[in-house]
């Protein structure tokens, strides 16, 4: 179940990174679950990770290669996180970097890994060196599609994101993918998204931009509020194009917004897909005081099972969105001054139910596959929003089964 039409725009290829998926069944038997990408020499890699204290041995291993550079693969493997797995977990890893340098004749650490899938299972290393020749063997540029689904868990669909812009008289192209559905409430960036282009950028300006742009998208983005222990996005510059972008350069407005255009799509693409959706809802606050006030009350919304389920029933139940922005720790609230919409729809005013508000109006709404529910605080100017989704009883069974 997922909210919103099942397509995807075309994946162009980016010139200097390759794909190549196998089978290792790490869960199920024939699932294409290995993903090998090989970045040109030269390419620049910025990377955000998990803020979980308990993150996996692949994201604590990927952040100390990314520190040394330079990195030419990266390497995911799903249907185990290999997470709360302790020091075997570290060896396992390292084992998977060495055992994929052996074959493409570069270092160990010049290596990513990445992996996602149960918690606290042992990574079955010997299935994905067994994967890895085949995987190999598959490596091409026009392989973005297939990656995308290779990546996914619980996903019910693919999820991709691609433009291209002008920077000068070259064409360059950005295309990236993501996975996530469930544990997702980042505190950096996704499950996992791999982004790249083959614009020329050095790696200091791509991870500033990177880092922006995940926290405009992907760290506004929660289906159940939990951050999981393997999130990482990658950002991965080719330079093949011969478009070099500086931070002064003319253009480099132009591939940042472009840039958090795809991130944000990729963000909105998990919510769509999260486990058991019914609804995809953004909850905007404006006129806060500050951005992490306005936060503070959007992410109470969007965490609340009484409003998530609320919302899977389509019942306007206002009352429970308005105890939400009374209990997210905004001081000296003025609760005659804000006002609460669903949509177009004024719910509360003056500290109470709105007098133009009829039970039919709020039911038309909440009828709706997509939904806005705007709190406008009047006491300030700063507007943010987070994306999330419905609380429905499919979500309690995927994860009740999850292991199973």
């Amino acid at each position: 179940m997922a909210v919103g039409p099942d397509t995807l725009p075309t994946l162009l290829p980016i010139p200097g990174f390759k794909i190549g998926i196998s089978s290792a069944g790490i869960k199920r038997p024939g699932r294409r679950d290995i993903v090998v990408m090989e970045l040109a020499e030269g390419s620049s890699v910025a990377g955000v990770f998990t803020l979980n204290a308990f993150c996996a041995a692949p994201v604590t291993l990927s952040k100390q290669h990314l520190s040394q550079g330079p990195v030419r693969y990266l390497l995911t493997n799903t249907g185990n996180a290999n997470a709360g797995t302790g020091e075997q977990g570290m060896k396992d890893a390292i084992q998977c970097c060495h055992e994929l340098a052996s074959r493409v004749n570069v270092s160990a650490g010049q290596i990513m890994p990445f992996s996602t899938g149960v918690i606290g299972e042992p990574l079955p290393v010997q299935k994905i060196t067994a994967a890895l020749d085949a995987a190999i063997a598959d490596l091409k540029e026009d392989n973005w599609l297939e990656a995308a689904s290779g990546i996914m868990t619980t996903d019910t669909r693919a999820k991709g994101a691609c433009e291209q812009i002008m920077i000068g008289d070259t064409l360059v192209t950005i295309t990236g993918i993501s996975k996530g559905a469930g544990m997702i409430k980042p505190n950096m960036a996704t499950m996992l998204g791999y982004v790249a282009t083959d614009a020329q950028i050095e790696p200091a300006l791509l991870q500033q931009w990177l880092s922006s742009a995940a926290d405009k998208s992907f760290n506004r983005i929660s289906i159940d509020g939990d951050t999981s222990t393997n999130d990482s996005c990658v950002l991965v510059a080719t330079g093949l194009s011969g478009a070099e972008i500086s931070a002064a350069s003319e253009e480099a407005d132009l591939f940042v917004a472009a840039l958090n255009r795809i991130m944000l799509q990729l963000a909105q693409l998990i919510v769509r897909d999260g486990e058991g959706a019914t609804k995809f809802v953004e909850v905007r606050v404006s006129n806060a005081s500050s951005v992490q006030e306005a936060l503070d009350v959007a992410y109470t919304i969007a965490h609340s099972p009484l409003t998530k389920t609320a919302l899977f029933a389509s019942d306007p139940n206002w009352g429970r969105i308005l105890a939400c922005v009374g209990r997210a720790g905004v001081q000296n609230l003025d609760l005659n001054a804000l006002t609460i919409h669903l949509d177009q729809v004024c719910i509360v005013e003056k500290g109470g139910r709105a007098l133009s508000y009829t039970e039919e109006q709020g039911q038309a709404v909440m009828n709706k596959e997509e939904i806005l529910i705007h709190v406008d605080l009047n006491r300030g100017d700063i507007t943010e929003s987070v994306w999330t989704t419905d609380l429905s009883k499919e979500y309690v069974a995927i994860n009740a089964d999850y292991r199973s």
